[in-house]
């Protein structure tokens, strides 16, 4: 029997081509389970409890975007690990009445009254040389609450207590724990052990009284939380950002060492932003441009394309050679050109163009991995959730929210009637803290930032809504799902599934603290063969297999051209869950 794969060209779905035809001894690996179809409405966790919320809110005559509200909001509750009300929010939104993407930055800034010379004195007096992961100081504002309801504005239709009634409901009468999060919770517990209010919200007691995580099927309940989001509902993002929880929130991030006021959090709002988007032959893959990484992904896609990708095969040590080698440049440009644009004009045209492209990927050495490259001559100048929602109608939503590193900072609000029910992120942590450096710290500022939903369109009409979490894995895992579709001819399963590649080491947006001199390490998931790791070693990358699959958290949307159904699809490596009807 032959297997037989989609053969993409220019743009369009062409015959079908035998792999074995294509990628002569490099097999294209598994998918770990089946595709999700559906012809009307689909949605995409990271728990499937998430996906079924999105998935009544939808039956109910909810948009895409009020069953994207709706699953994030239960996420927020049942994966803490990776987000939650006390972090930022970004998403893109397909609309099928203008038939154009939408964008929106949900990205807190510092606190407004701390200038940069006095962050620098604390610091001193802390005996600190950064801004810390953990405690106030790594505080920005949540910009999530803010977001919703920006987002609904405009393209939501049910009412806000319609949309956040799953999430109450789990909150409060109680839900079971999926297994990767009971397992991501034990490492938090060990994490934040002590932090003012973290065991009071986050953990249970075991029998000999001990603090611990709730494990796999455990039911855990957060009242707490779920007496928030009912106080959202009703009084609207006001009851997040001013009032009792605002101060709540403001003392609690200065009794940890922090500088964050209620006036900060009342005057914050998020950005509606145009996507930017480059060609990847024939098709184009949008991102929001910075202070998020999304165009790294862009860039490392442009200089890829000048490659014959499909002829060197999927897992050879071509291909992954060239893909290191292609991320390390574009992360170059990442760690010095990447900031907040009221403060810094990121040169995103030129940096997405192809004439740039071409001057960066002529660096690339095909016979020797580099072990420093410099930021290219522009021309004419943690953890996190992810999730995909889209309905009836055709909107599609591609949405991405994170506390950063994991939980967040440890800061854990609490008011007069005890803790509220979420932790407070860390994106502080990402200034820069060199003078003149594009990223450095600044009052009232957003931070270098992470988080980044992606979408692709084909010929002007939206065909993938994806997305691939985790902290700089993000810009690698957008551009290996974009050839793993268009080059390769994976299926959207398939694209997800496929072993990963992810580089680290490379010089990060903090400053030259710690830049890149040794060419970074590679790390590839299980599927890769001994003979490819070796001729990548030859190549002079240093390897380290990752001993089980760990690298980010996809979920994906498709939109088959063909039929008009949904595709659906879900990470294999979490509790993720793709559903539709």
């Amino acid at each position: 029997m032959r297997v037989y794969m989609r053969s993409l060209v220019a743009g369009c779905v062409m015959t079908l081509v035998p792999v074995s035809d294509v990628f002569s001894g490099h097999p294209l690996p598994p998918s770990t389970r089946s595709e999700v179809f559906a012809p009307k409405a689909m949605a995409a966790t990271a728990h499937p409890l998430a996906t079924q919320a999105a998935l009544d809110v939808l039956r109910a005559g909810g948009t895409a975007l009020d069953a994207a509200i709706a699953a994030n909001a239960c996420l927020g509750l049942m994966e803490p690990t990776g987000c939650g009300i006390g972090g930022d929010l970004f998403a893109l939104v397909w609309d099928p009445k203008s038939k154009s993407l939408h964008g929106f930055t949900g990205s807190g800034r510092s606190p407004g009254g701390l200038t940069l010379q006095e962050l620098k004195r604390v610091l001193s007096e802390r005996s600190l040389q950064e801004i810390p992961r953990t405690g106030g100081l790594a505080v920005t504002v949540p910009g999530c609450v803010d977001a919703w309801f920006a987002l609904h504005e405009r393209f939501g239709v049910l009412p806000m207590d319609r949309i956040l009634s799953p999430a109450i409901g789990y909150a409060r009468e109680g839900f079971p724990v999926s297994p990767k999060i009971a397992e991501a919770w034990a490492t938090s517990v060990e994490r934040f052990a002590g932090m003012p209010g973290f065991d009071e919200q986050f953990t249970m007691r075991s029998q000999g009284g001990d603090a611990r995580a709730p494990s796999a099927g455990e039911v855990w309940k957060n009242p707490a939380l779920g007496d928030l989001y009912a106080r959202i509902a009703s009084d609207g993002r006001d009851a997040f950002y001013a009032g009792e929880v605002a101060r709540a929130v403001a003392a609690s991030v200065r009794e940890q060492g922090g500088f964050l006021t209620e006036e900060d959090l009342a005057s914050h709002r998020g950005a509606w932003e145009q996507p930017v988007s480059a060609s990847y032959r024939g098709y184009d893959v949008w991102e929001l441009p910075p202070n998020g990484q999304g165009i790294a992904a862009l860039q490392i896609l442009k200089i890829m394309e000048g490659f014959d990708v499909r002829a060197m095969g999927w897992g050879s040590s071509a291909f992954v050679h060239h893909f290191v080698e292609a991320k390390k440049l574009a992360f170059e440009d990442r760690a010095r050109l990447y900031a907040d644009p009221e403060f810094f004009t990121t040169p995103v045209a030129a940096l997405i163009s192809g004439e740039y492209a071409k001057t960066r990927r002529a660096k690339i050495d095909p016979a020797k991995a580099a072990r420093r490259v410099e930021p290219g001559r522009i021309p004419g100048g943690a953890d996190t959730t992810y999730l995909t929602v889209a309905d009836e109608s055709g909107m599609m939503v591609s949405l991405i929210q994170s506390n950063y590193r994991g939980m967040g900072s440890g800061v854990v609000p609490s008011g007069p009637r005890g803790t509220l029910g979420f932790m407070l992120q860390n994106r502080g942590e990402q200034f820069a803290l060199v003078d003149d450096h594009p990223n450095v710290y600044a009052p009232g500022k957003r931070p270098f930032h992470t988080i980044i939903p992606g979408f692709i369109t084909n010929n002007g009409e939206p065909w993938v809504s994806f997305g691939v979490m985790g902290g700089a894995m993000q810009p690698q895992g957008h551009a290996q799902i974009v050839i793993n579709l268009i080059d390769f001819g994976m299926t959207l399963q398939q694209a997800g599934d496929a072993p990963r590649i992810h580089h680290d080491g490379s010089t990060e947006p903090q400053g030259d603290v710690n830049p890149m001199l040794e060419g970074g390490v590679l790390n590839l998931e299980p599927g890769y063969s001994a003979r490819v790791i070796d001729e990548l070693r030859t190549l002079g990358h240093e390897i380290k297999p990752a001993p089980t699959p760990i690298f980010g958290g996809y979920q994906a949307i498709m939109r088959d051209p063909r039929t008009g159904m949904y595709v659906g699809a879900s990470e294999s490596r979490k509790d993720g869950h793709a559903a539709g009807f």
